[in-house]
């Protein structure tokens, strides 16, 4: 690669993490209040993210491209067919390890892919990743009132993997739950519990014994 070249890509990876943005949970409301579907939902989301982040990826009909680094593109394209149709939207920007998170719909199911841009490398995760401070993990909190698996996980960052390290199952029953990273070791996670209207805050340290460590693959 020239230093032209290796300038250009550095910039440009400059560029996308100068616009990284989540969206926040009032801003997803207001977009998807009124949407016909999951994956339309998706797609109101991706309008936004294709403006904050204009040099990660763009839309061309079915087909979502997004921008490796330092060259190349990863496609993924929408399929409507009854069964095994699925659908893709670009949902965020993980700056702190050069990774696209893509949010995807199969009929009633939702779930999250991690694509790492280094490596054109693909992790499905079943709810939003959240990085933490230090990069090294990140945790995700699947929990619903059905199709979810409800449980916290935390997944070990490394360069050529993504690995669910540790779980825990709340033993009482949750109508949902968000999980944010207070510091590179601990967990605050905001849930409401079943029947409940008020939701309330419990935090884990990864040390914390109540995690169940899962078996490396």
């Amino acid at each position: 690669m020239t230093r032209w070249c290796a300038l250009a890509a550095a910039l440009s990876w400059i560029s996308l993490t100068a616009s990284a943005m989540p969206l926040t949970q009032p801003e997803i409301v207001n977009l998807c209040g009124n949407a016909e579907d999951a994956a339309h939902c998706g797609r109101l989301i991706e309008e936004v993210q294709l403006k904050r982040l204009p040099n990660l990826a763009r839309r061309d009909g079915d087909a979502l491209q997004v921008s490796l680094y330092p060259s190349g593109t990863a496609t993924f394209t929408d399929s409507d067919d009854p069964i095994n149709g699925r659908s893709y939207s670009l949902w965020d920007f993980l700056d702190g390890i050069n990774a696209v998170v893509l949010y995807s719909t199969a009929g009633e199911s939702t779930s999250f892919i991690v694509l790492r841009r280094t490596t054109n490398r693909r992790f499905d995760l079943p709810a939003e990743p959240q990085l933490s401070p230090d990069r090294l993990h990140i945790a995700t909190a699947d929990v619903c009132p059905s199709r979810c698996i409800n449980e916290i996980a935390v997944w070990r960052v490394a360069p050529e993997s993504l690995r669910k390290e540790l779980v825990w199952t709340p033993a009482e029953r949750w109508s949902d739950a968000a999980a944010t990273w207070k510091d590179a070791s601990t967990l605050a996670i905001e849930y409401t519990p079943a029947g409940a209207d008020k939701a309330a805050i419990v935090e884990r340290t990864l040390a914390d014994p109540v995690w169940k460590r899962t078996a490396p693959n």
